[in-house]
């Protein structure tokens, strides 16, 4: 039986190493490969191609496209609760990532100065927000912050939200800026120091521009992560302050807007825009760097 076995075995092996079956399995391995790539984009940026369709329906039915229009863009800011819920949403995005990326430039660079072990200690204690359910952190700062409106009774609404999302952006900072740190040369600090450079004037002029594209990094990261965020900021609102999730969660049951997709649309093109000329200016920059090198070099 045993021989069998082996004999056959042998058989399937000598099968499968014949030029034209490996071929023929190159041949599918490739265009499974790509079928699945193309299947995965297909399902990452339906829903995105949806909303982009339905930005510029004349119907407000999903379901029945009747002429093309440019109408609901115009109508983004006649809205008043919508035009309110999204200048809502792109203040606190903007303030919570200014005031997360200072803050968690700082602490990355505090932490990165602590020993091996007190660091391994900081960097796991800053990633229990993120590894956290959302719906987790959005009732524990809730609990915070109710035990708060004993001294501050109005703190439900713009505070609440704009602290809640500090809270989860800061983490995402840090993240993103201390393998940045590590890169860098130990004795960089100490070197400006020696060229009597302060403290201060060797961290801003000599640390920061070395990690910047770290903080850059974890900078859109915040924004990311604060202006499409709803779960946190649903437990975190009050007094009528809603963000543009909120106002969507608000909506349902009723007839939405199609001003709200035109938005969406708006904004998704927006950011693409904003990655393409970072590319794009990324790249053109490693090039005349290359150029420079050659030229230097001859």
């Amino acid at each position: 039986m045993s021989t069998r076995v082996l004999t056959l075995s042998r058989k399937i092996v000598l099968f499968f190493r014949k030029p034209k079956v490996e071929k023929t399995l190159k041949v599918a391995g490739a265009v499974l490969k790509w079928v699945f790539f193309v299947f995965i984009i297909f399902l990452l940026y339906l829903p995105i191609f949806i909303i982009a369709l339905q930005s510029f329906n004349n119907s407000q039915l999903m379901y029945d496209f009747t002429t093309f229009t440019f109408k609901w863009y115009g109508m983004i800011f006649q809205e008043r609760s919508l035009s309110q819920s999204i200048i809502n949403s792109l203040v606190i995005a903007v303030t919570a990532t200014i005031i997360s990326t200072v803050l968690g430039t700082v602490f990355a660079i505090g932490i990165h100065s602590l020993t091996k072990k007190k660091r391994q200690k900081m960097v796991l204690l800053n990633q229990v927000p993120i590894l956290n359910a959302d719906i987790v952190t959005g009732i524990s700062l809730m609990l915070v912050f109710k035990l708060l409106m004993y001294i501050f009774p109005d703190i439900f609404g713009f505070t609440t939200m704009l602290l809640a999302h500090i809270f989860f952006c800061l983490p995402y900072v840090v993240l993103s800026i201390l393998p940045k740190l590590s890169e860098l040369d130990e004795n960089l600090y100490d070197a400006a120091l020696d060229l009597y450079c302060k403290p201060t004037t060797g961290i801003l002029k000599v640390i920061i521009p070395s990690i910047s594209s770290g903080i850059f990094t974890g900078m859109l990261m915040a924004f990311t992560m604060s202006i499409d965020d709803f779960v946190i900021s649903y437990f975190n609102t009050g007094q009528g302050f809603d963000n543009v999730s909120i106002w969507i969660y608000a909506s349902i049951g009723r007839q939405m807007s199609p001003a709200v997709y035109a938005y969406n649309t708006a904004f998704s093109f927006l950011m693409i825009l904003v990655l393409v000329i970072i590319s794009v200016k990324g790249s053109l920059k490693k090039r005349k760097n290359l150029l420079k090198f050659k030229q230097n070099k001859i």
